[in-house]
């Protein structure tokens, strides 16, 4: 005897539930993903329709966020990624840049849109667009930052640390006259940055902000914090007895046209034991050289050979300057030690990076980047790769440049307004 077929249970949930379920699993997956931490990270492929969607669900809830820094590489539509997101995660206020790489979970990445967001319960910031660095008026940006500080000051006055983040067109040739002017308005407060890069093209570089991509800009982010902060600077490079003298040079362009009275290229060259038609960008990022300010080396890489012969450099040069042949220690090793040394004592909830695209193409030219890069991911360090770093007061290339940025040692998170 045949027995009739039982009806089949309906296992499609009903519409609410599955418009439940599409609202929470991204909200439990962004929780898991940020769990115990005081600050929010995303990663999503810079190409991918859906980027802004992924790390909107990333960072959430994006109410909560007081500022979104987001770091393009330059293979995305940057005109109308930096339209969208200002919509996409609003209500937090979205800047960025471009990138010459990317730092991400697992380290060193390319391709990525990297995300970092400050919840409003342990940040206030201040965002200060800079256009036109040819004509800006430096006395006005000063008075700016003062203001700002003033204002976040009386916003949350128990909160006790301070720094300021620099983002500067890479290619606009200002980072060293643009620190230098709004140093005054900053007073004690440490300054770090990074010059935005277009990869190894140097072609474009952008600043995000308000929504747009802009050149010839910069932007200064002012931030405070009930978390305590470390701003460091390293690099692994020691100064040899070579010297050389810059004998002719265009400073406004960066170019250095003479070297010992010679042609700038062909005797760097010399110098090194190299053929001077063989000169490459991992030529320089393996043999930088330095120069002494303040009693301090400071690098002054060489972007590339113009056709000319002449050197063009990422920062400041001039005729007269001194420059040092510079040897790199144990890049992994140095590395190691300068991480571990911001976790000596506390753990950082994160370290935002400015990485020197020198150095990356040095640990690629050395076949150290899979160590590198774990050594980024271990230390919780996010970021990107510049066109040259800030610290305080002075442009620098091929140095590791970011802050540390470390949970409260109470939890007296503020009421914000």
């Amino acid at each position: 005897m045949t027995r009739p077929a039982r009806p089949r249970a309906n296992t499609d949930p009903p519409a609410a539930a599955q418009a439940e379920a599409e609202r929470t699993l991204p909200a439990m997956a962004a929780a898991l993903h940020h769990a115990g931490r005081i600050t929010r990270t995303g990663f999503a492929d810079a190409d991918a329709p859906d980027a802004l969607a992924r790390l909107a669900q990333m960072l959430a809830p994006l109410d909560e966020l007081e500022l979104i820094i987001l770091f393009v590489s330059p293979q995305a539509d940057i005109h109308a990624l930096s339209a969208a997101a200002a919509h996409e995660l609003a209500p937090a206020e979205v800047v960025g840049c471009t990138t010459a790489g990317e730092i991400g979970e697992a380290g060193y990445t390319d391709g990525e849109i990297v995300a970092i967001g400050l919840p409003r319960s342990h940040f206030s910031a201040r965002v200060l667009p800079i256009d036109d660095l040819n004509a800006y008026d430096a006395q006005s940006q000063i008075d700016q930052i003062i203001r700002n500080r003033n204002d976040m000051a009386r916003e949350t006055p128990q909160w006790g640390s301070e720094f300021a983040f620099l983002l500067i067109d890479g290619l606009s040739v200002k980072e060293d006259a643009l620190t230098a002017d709004l140093a005054p308005g900053l007073g004690p407060v440490p300054l770090f940055g990074g010059s935005a890069g277009d990869g190894s093209d140097f072609g474009a570089t952008y600043v995000l902000c308000d929504g747009k991509a802009r050149q010839d800009a910069a932007v200064l982010l002012q931030i405070r914090s009930n978390c305590s902060i470390k701003v460091f600077n390293t690099d692994h490079l020691v100064p040899t007895a070579q010297r050389m003298v810059v004998t002719g040079a265009d400073p406004a362009r960066r170019l250095v046209h003479e070297i010992n009275a010679e042609p700038a290229a062909r005797e760097y060259a010399r110098l090194l034991g190299k053929d001077p038609e063989q000169l490459t960008t991992f030529t320089f990022a393996a043999h930088p050289v330095v120069v002494r300010i303040g009693g301090q080396h400071h690098v002054r890489a060489i972007q590339q050979v113009a056709d000319t012969g002449d050197l063009v450099f990422f920062s400041a040069i001039d005729e007269g300057v001194v420059l040092t042949l510079a040897e790199p220690l144990d890049m992994v090793d140095h590395l190691d030690r300068a991480l571990s040394a911001l976790g000596e004592t506390r753990t950082p909830d994160v370290i935002l990076a400015c990485d020197c695209l020198l150095r990356r193409m040095e640990a690629q030219q050395k076949q150290l980047t899979p160590q590198i890069s774990a050594l980024l991911a271990k230390h919780r360090a996010v970021g990107f790769c510049t066109y040259g770093e800030q610290v305080n007061s002075i442009h620098v290339n091929q140095t590791l440049t970011g802050v540390a940025i470390y949970p409260p040692e109470t939890d007296d998170t503020a009421v914000r307004p």
